[in-house]
């Protein structure tokens, strides 16, 4: 089973680990396009003004173009305590026990628009590049697209897809039984279902954390509903999206 997770904006700073190697990151097929990315993060690097455009950066984030330009030599840390905000908050990464957080090297992975997917423990950097950023000469979609396809649809088992739209695109979940994209959603006293923004990344972060947790092994999508149903989460097949996109779960929060 594969867990996959959208980054975040927010990133801790520091880190007990040296600095960034590329072999010691999961999926090494990605190397090469990972050199790639870093070398165009750090060209933009090298105009402060050009890196605020383009990374969307205001005023008061002006210490991201510092932290981009120290990648080679900054300290590292697990991806999966690297990442802060919303959804990193209510899964407390840092707070699971030491067979959760090996659970959670086998089977998470966050999707970053630097580095591509990294495994949960993968040491890595604090960082800025979102998944619309623009860097020179290179497009991120056309760039990680093709790259991240390949190696999810080499994942024989179960993917749980949590990421957000934007990234989902970044790197396409294969379509196939047992590859399932999760939205969260809500119902209003009528039924009637909406979608989520702040308790979508929360929810997507509390289910997470009940995974690593529970460690079930899950094969199936049947798998998968089970489970959530004895975990107390209401989560159940959505709308078959057609042929060309992975069936859809929903999680009401």
């Amino acid at each position: 089973m594969r867990i996959l997770l959208p980054p975040s904006e927010t990133k801790r700073d520091g880190g007990a680990d040296a600095p960034l190697a590329l072999d010691a990151l999961s999926f090494p097929t990605l190397s090469g396009s990972r050199e790639q990315t870093i070398a165009a993060l750090g060209a933009l690097s090298t105009d402060g003004d050009a890196m605020m455009r383009a990374l969307k950066l205001g005023p008061r984030q002006v210490p991201e173009v510092e932290r981009n330009r120290r990648l080679a030599v900054a300290p590292t840390m697990a991806a999966i305590d690297r990442y802060t905000g919303v959804l990193f908050d209510a899964l407390d990464a840092p707070s699971l026990d030491a067979a959760a957080r090996r659970f959670a090297g086998r089977t998470v992975v966050v999707h970053s628009a630097l580095l591509g997917l990294v495994g949960a423990l993968d040491p890595i950097p604090a960082y800025r590049l979102s998944h619309d950023s623009k860097l020179p000469g290179l497009r991120l979609k056309s760039h990680w697209r093709s790259p991240i396809a390949e190696v999810l649809d080499s994942e024989s088992g179960l993917i749980v897809d949590l990421r957000s739209e934007g990234y989902a695109e970044l790197g396409p979940a294969p379509v196939r039984p047992g590859s399932v994209y999760v939205r969260v959603v809500s119902l209003d006293g009528a039924g009637r279902k909406r979608a989520l923004n702040h308790f979508n990344k929360q929810a997507k972060g509390r289910f997470t954390r009940a995974v690593l947790e529970g460690r079930p092994e899950l094969e199936s999508i049947d798998d998968l509903l089970g489970w959530a149903d004895s975990a107390g989460f209401s989560m159940h097949l959505g709308e078959d999206r057609g042929e060309a996109l992975p069936r859809e779960i929903e999680l009401v929060a």
